[in-house]
């Protein structure tokens, strides 16, 4: 995948295909230590254990849409491709939760991706599941929960088109203020 926000959302995918309501990520990029990682964990119904031990095998999927799951070989070839780790944890009945991560300089280290876009595209796409976002960067942290916007919007659906240019425009900005205005998304 050519942006690693196309990791994220088909991550995140699995998880709501899985039944989770809540779907909480972190990114932390860190230029100084030369590190980014992303921490992905849902609670839904999670994996037994014999699905544990095939979740990276491109072979195998839970899902009957399809008979291949390419997602989560491929984030794990990304991290290892770029000198980072991946590991899945999972427990039945509790969710899954995915990490990865990357030497930030590494030459072969795909781009993040357009954030702001992504959990755009996550909340339109998926107006009942709630997302609590949390990026970091140099030690400057931006914290997003849909939980809370929904008990200010009332009775305005999280989906609704400007509500979601709105929540778009505020996570860009907050994405420039950590990075410190200066450097491209």
């Amino acid at each position: 995948m050519k942006e690693l926000s196309l990791h994220i959302l088909d991550v995140v995918e699995n998880g709501i295909t899985a039944g989770a309501t809540l779907i909480t990520l972190t990114v932390n990029e860190s230029p100084r230590r030369d590190i980014l990682a992303l921490v992905i964990s849902d609670n839904g119904k999670g994996l037994s254990l014999a699905q544990q031990d095939r979740v990276t095998d491109p072979f195998y999927t839970t899902r009957t849409t399809r008979r291949v799951g390419m997602g989560l070989s491929l984030l794990k070839a990304a991290a290892e491709r770029c000198a980072g780790r991946f590991s899945f944890s999972s427990q039945e009945g509790q969710g899954s939760r995915v990490f990865s991560s990357f030497l930030y300089h590494h030459i072969d280290r795909a781009p993040l991706g357009d954030m702001a876009m992504t959990l755009s595209v996550l909340m339109a796409g998926y107006p009942d599941v709630d997302f609590f976002y949390r990026h970091l960067y140099n030690g400057r942290t931006f914290t997003f929960d849909t939980r809370e916007i929904r008990g200010v919007l009332g009775e305005v659906s999280l989906s609704e088109p400007a509500v979601i240019q709105y929540l778009k425009a505020g996570i860009k900005e907050e994405l420039q203020r950590i990075r410190g205005g200066g450097e491209a998304l």
